[in-house]
């Protein structure tokens, strides 16, 4: 493969999964919201959600630079 159809692939990957990871991220801190207020543990299951969403996050920004 050549130059540009690497950048192309990686940004449409790369994009993809940050979309995945984003959307991913939001469904568990709703989750999370949802356990805390039925009085469940929430605590690090939220902070995974966080960690998650601002990955997908970092990965959509980052994918721009390859298209």
């Amino acid at each position: 493969m050549n130059s540009s159809k690497k950048s192309i692939f990686r940004w449409l990957i790369q994009s993809v999964s940050g979309l995945l990871l984003t959307g991913s991220g939001l469904s568990m801190a709703i989750d999370a919201g949802i356990c805390k207020m039925q009085g469940d543990e929430w605590f690090w299951y939220g902070t995974g959600a966080l960690v998650v969403f601002q990955a997908g996050l970092c990965l959509m920004i980052d994918s721009v630079r390859f298209k």
